[in-house]
């Protein structure tokens, strides 16, 4: 996620891009390189060499966090965390703002300096989660989907050694996780971000067409590959746990909250209390980078106090079969 492109070495900051519809669309990420476990790819995972730098307010770079605690890859991954609001500057390191941790392996100020020392003529967009090898000095990936895997399953030395991406179910969480990118997680960017009448109501009736088939689907499974949490659960949680406090008014996705689907919201609970997820979870910033970071949505840059959200609970997924 972000607000702004490099060029010339500058950073420039402006809103994402459109088409002559109004329509917002998402650039493509720009470094894809892979992690292997045996380093054939020339990125071998190896304790202590990469670095992963995020923020706890884009659903993106969310998801990278969670699959690093998952996996217990804390202590192999280090991590660092921009405060939440993005500036004139981009996204900035704070060593005083709550729950942010600063760049302590390149000792930059902003993220873009970052993409600069990765590659001194880089243009583009500046945007988190970033995967950084302290090795070879430079960003391997920034493809938030792509570093969930290889955090899922080129890690050798994981604590959890739990798949969430098996190889029995790798074509259908492939196939769930493409079919819910465009109209859901990108779905909410594509409503919100909007700038005609027009390619509102088609993202927003596109975003809700497909949530009442998830809601339909966890009818009858416990979650979205089946019977046990897979990578597409964790891709679909991140959307739906700031659904209800952000995209919901800030967006303008408001036909339905997700406290009003009976299994959305007892499956974001189930989710949410999964061990370790609570800790990944951090409203504070993610209502903070909404309201405050972009003005063409929220010119007054006034934070909401509420809703008021209980994700913990109790759901009543357990009811239904699960992964033994």
């Amino acid at each position: 996620m972000g607000l702004g492109v490099l060029k010339d070495g500058k950073w420039i900051a402006h809103r994402d891009q459109e088409d002559e519809q109004g329509k917002f669309i998402r650039p493509s990420t720009t470094f894809r390189n892979q992690i292997t476990s045996d380093g054939s790819s020339g990125f071998k995972a190896e304790v202590g060499r990469y670095h992963l730098y995020i923020s706890w307010a884009c659903p993106w770079a969310h998801r990278t966090a969670i699959m690093r605690r998952l996996k217990g890859l804390e202590e192999a991954i280090g991590l660092s965390v921009v405060a939440p609001e993005i500036d004139q500057n981009s996204w900035e390191f704070s060593d005083t703002e709550p729950d942010s941790i600063p760049d302590n392996v390149n000792h930059t100020k902003y993220l873009w300096e970052l993409y600069l020392k990765a590659e001194p003529n880089y243009s583009g967009r500046v945007t988190v989660p970033v995967l950084w090898d302290k090795q070879t000095n430079t960003i391997v990936n920034n493809e938030s989907r792509e570093i969930v895997k290889m955090f899922d399953t080129q890690f050798d030395d994981a604590k959890n050694k739990v798949s969430f991406y098996p190889e029995k179910l790798q074509s259908a969480i492939d196939e769930v996780a493409d079919a819910i990118y465009q109209p859901i997680n990108n779905g909410v960017y594509k409503a919100g971000f909007a700038t005609t009448q027009s390619a509102y109501d088609e993202a927003v009736s596109e975003l809700f067409a497909n949530l009442d088939r998830i809601e339909n689907v966890l009818a009858k499974q416990r979650y979205l590959c089946g019977t046990r949490i897979t990578e597409a659960d964790w891709f679909m949680f991140t959307t739906l746990f700031r659904f209800d406090a952000v995209y919901y008014v800030h967006f303008k996705c408001n036909l339905r909250r997700i406290v009003d689907y009976p299994n959305l919201w007892n499956y974001l609970k189930d989710l949410y209390q999964q061990p370790g997820i609570k800790e990944t979870c951090n409203l504070d910033h993610i209502k903070r980078h909404y309201y405050r970071s972009h003005p063409n949505v929220n010119p007054t840059r006034i934070v909401p106090k509420g809703p008021i959200i209980d994700f913990e609970e109790i759901h009543n997924r357990d009811r239904m079969a699960i992964a033994v």
